[in-house]
């Protein structure tokens, strides 16, 4: 009898050490579980990196101007806009189809690219919100783009005017069933983006599209950055689209935080905005020699002041641009770009920022001004974000002012050489001639203005034509 308590006490207590011994695999079963869960996680996880610039245009008083480009900036065939956005989509809204040509404002928001770091495939959705502006360009194909509408076939019509007429209610359409819903947002929105491995980037370079135009473009794929794949989303050419960012770019009506004035030879550098500025870049060149002074940063409210002479513009503007160029990327990597991206934005767009004659200045705008004007959502959201935009100030000064209004003078009265100087002005002006014409203008009559025009006209046709 003895003996048989014993054995069924140490079968018990042989019962509940194991009771105990499988609860605790259990728990370490769930921890790994947890683990190899969050590690799955952590390795499936991704890096978003974004670059890009907003330019604006104002006179020696600091007031923003009006203008336009006369033509996109070198862009590459391939990349879509509103003259051909694919998908049988149709802009909507005032001034159809928005083109950089036919729109004036008062910001261009010039080249935006969104780069993806990832050790594993990823699926990813990617949606920008403009609702101060208009997305003018973009590439890949979007899933979703707008202001705009995609009209019914001519088939679907019928077949709607059809079943009103044997009594369907208005409000019933077949067309909403088959038609691409409308997008009346200021949006583009990419969907299944797929972020491919590293031993799938040589076959996606060997797909990515070049033509000869499009130098602000091709020198943002000089990255370490995934390879990019989606789908071209048109049903009789479903080729993928490959490319090594997201490319979007746009205009918009609104200031930006930094005001610039000018008289005689002192420039004044104002922080208008509630956010801290950081490495500012005061820029004059003139006749391919220049200067720059650097400013690390200007608080809300602060307002600095420097003399910009001509007289003193004496560094080549090779060596110039190349010493600038160290500085502004260095500027970018402070600011959570990596070296090669920095050097990639800088590439872009160092022939307009450091080469271009004139005054401006260049700066990091705050993030938080970055996502109250542009809004980003990523799902899923990765890892890190970082999001870097420069602020372009062009400023036209008050002797640049100046010297167009005497030679319209000059000009009008029958002057040849002042009418052969002022269209060279406006060539050299570029896409900034436009805004530099009606501030030299401001205060002119009815026949100086009409003049004016005319030279710029003459001026934005081939050199052949006016000859």
């Amino acid at each position: 009898m003895k003996t048989t308590n014993l054995y069924l006490r140490f079968q018990k207590h042989l019962c509940s050490q194991r009771a105990r011994l499988l609860l605790l695999c259990f728990c370490l079963g769930l921890g790994a579980l947890a683990f190899i869960g969050f590690m799955t996680r952590d390795q499936g996880g991704f890096v978003t990196h974004e670059w890009g610039t907003f330019t604006s245009v104002q006179g020696g008083d600091g007031v923003l101007l009006d203008w336009r480009p006369l033509k996109s900036s070198q862009l590459p065939k391939f990349v879509y806009d509103w003259q051909h956005p694919g998908l049988k989509r149709q802009a909507v809204g005032a001034g159809s189809p928005f083109t950089k040509a036919g729109l004036i404002t008062l910001q261009r928001m010039e080249t935006p690219v969104i780069y993806f770091y990832s050790k594993n495939k990823q699926n990813v959705d990617v949606t920008v919100d403009f609702p101060k502006g208009t997305i003018t360009e973009w590439y890949p194909q979007a899933t979703k783009i707008g202001p705009s509408v995609t009209p019914a076939s001519p088939a679907i019509v019928k077949l709607d005017q059809y079943a009103h007429k044997v009594g369907a209610k208005p409000t019933f359409t077949f067309a909403s069933f088959t038609s691409t819903p409308s997008t009346p947002q200021s949006r583009a929105q990419w969907g299944h983006i797929e972020i491919l491995p590293t031993k799938q980037g040589a076959d996606a370079a060997a797909s990515l599209l070049f033509d000869k135009s499009g130098s602000h473009y091709f020198a943002a794929r000089e990255t370490d950055a995934n390879y990019l794949e989606m789908s071209s989303l048109n049903p009789t050419n479903p080729i993928p689209e490959h490319e090594k960012f997201i490319f979007y770019r746009g205009a918009g009506n609104f200031p930006t935080p930094l005001r610039v004035t000018m008289a005689n030879n002192t420039v004044s550098v104002a922080n208008t905005g509630t956010e801290r500025l950081t490495h500012l870049f005061l820029l004059g060149l003139e006749n391919r020699a220049g200067q720059f002074k650097q400013i690390d940063q200007l608080a809300p409210g602060e307002t600095k002041t420097f003399q910009m002479n001509t007289a003193d513009y004496a560094e080549p503007v090779q060596k110039l641009s190349a010493r600038l160029g160290k500085n502004m990327a260095e500027s970018l990597v402070s600011e959570g770009l990596y070296q090669r991206e920095a050097i990639a934005m800088v590439n872009t767009w160092k022939d307009s920022w450091f080469e271009e004659d004139g005054l401006r200045v260049l700066y990091i705008l705050p993030r938080a001004w970055t996502d109250s004007t542009l809004p980003l959502r990523i799902d899923p959201a990765p890892h890190e974000l970082v999001r870097v935009m420069v602020g372009r100030a062009e400023i036209l000064t008050p002797a640049r002012e100046e010297k167009i209004s005497t030679s319209l003078v000059k000009a009008h009265a029958g002057d040849n050489a002042a009418t052969t100087e002022l269209i060279a002005e406006f060539k050299q002006l570029g896409r900034f001639a436009e805004p530099a014409l009606r501030l030299a203008t401001r205060n002119s009559g009815t026949e100086i203005n009409q003049t004016a025009w005319k030279l710029f006209q003459i001026s934005a046709q081939p050199q052949s034509e006016y000859e």
